[in-house]
């Protein structure tokens, strides 16, 4: 057996890059939180997102209780797996869960920040403070929705780099993640309008959209730039965008993913 670590804070994003992870390596099963997850299927386990408070999500995920241990190592075995990749918040924790698993040492440890940008991961940071949730690397038809007070929605489908689909994820909100900051959707409208209001070469915006579909936080905006165009618009519109990254990154210490402009005409 083959075992691996991929460890970093909680709310970085581990979750959402284990398929792809797993996959770019080849490595054939994932733990995570709880659940023995081979070719983007759940195959045993239950996930510790289904407790109720954030002790027992964490004897849920390190296999304390004997049941859930000897069904995920019974799983292993049937499954022949012989590559598991270990996802935790820290290297004592994945050496923890080998260890109860009877996996063996770990061959390799892996960060997450070495593969993910600090944009990625202080924007998963972001949205786990301020809306408490959480991404599951399992189809939403796999998710027990019963335990849940609130199932968010559906996340997003995992592709390797030749577009082949490794996954599904599921975005949801345990019991046990109460307490989260609010932030108004007109917040970052605001910040935005701030933003463009300092820009000399604009002179209306017909259109504004914000949106945090799936995570991914994408901003649209379209406008009318100052006539007559005796400057570069191109280069003014790629220091507006700068300039909407430049004040999300200082406000929220993250950059939204897209920032799309459009020129609707000369004013």
């Amino acid at each position: 057996m083959k075992v691996y670590s991929l460890s970093g804070p909680s709310g970085s994003g581990k979750s959402t890059t284990a398929l792809q992870f797993a996959h770019d390596h080849q490595i054939e099963a994932i733990i995570d939180d709880g659940l023995l997850i081979k070719n983007g299927q759940k195959i045993a386990g239950t996930s510790a997102k289904f407790e109720k408070n954030t002790i027992r999500a964490v004897r849920r995920a390190i296999f304390q209780d004997e049941a859930h241990r000897k069904e995920v190592k019974e799983a292993i075995k049937k499954h022949h797996i012989q590559s598991v990749l270990i996802i935790g918040t820290s290297d004592k924790m994945t050496k923890k869960i080998a260890e109860q698993l009877e996996l063996g040492p770990i061959e390799r440890f892996y960060y997450i920040d070495d593969i993910r940008s600090k944009n990625e991961i202080k924007l998963s940071q972001f949205i786990r403070t301020t809306q408490g949730k959480h991404l599951m690397p399992i189809p939403y038809r796999q998710v027990e929705q019963n335990f849940f007070k609130r199932l968010i929605q559906k996340g997003f489908d995992i592709f390797s780099k030749n577009r082949v689909k490794l996954g599904e994820t599921t975005i949801v909100q345990p019991d046990f993640h109460r307490q989260t900051i609010d932030i108004l959707p007109n917040v970052y409208v605001d910040l935005i309008k701030y933003a463009i209001s300092r820009n000399p070469h604009v002179a209306k915006v017909e259109f504004l959209h914000f949106s945090m579909k799936k995570l991914y936080p994408r901003i649209y905006v379209s406008l009318h730039i100052k006539a007559p165009v005796r400057y570069d618009a191109v280069a003014a519109m790629e220091e507006l965008q700068k300039q909407i990254a430049f004040e999300f990154q200082r406000h929220f210490e993250f950059e939204p993913m897209d920032i799309h402009i459009f020129i609707k005409g000369m004013i």
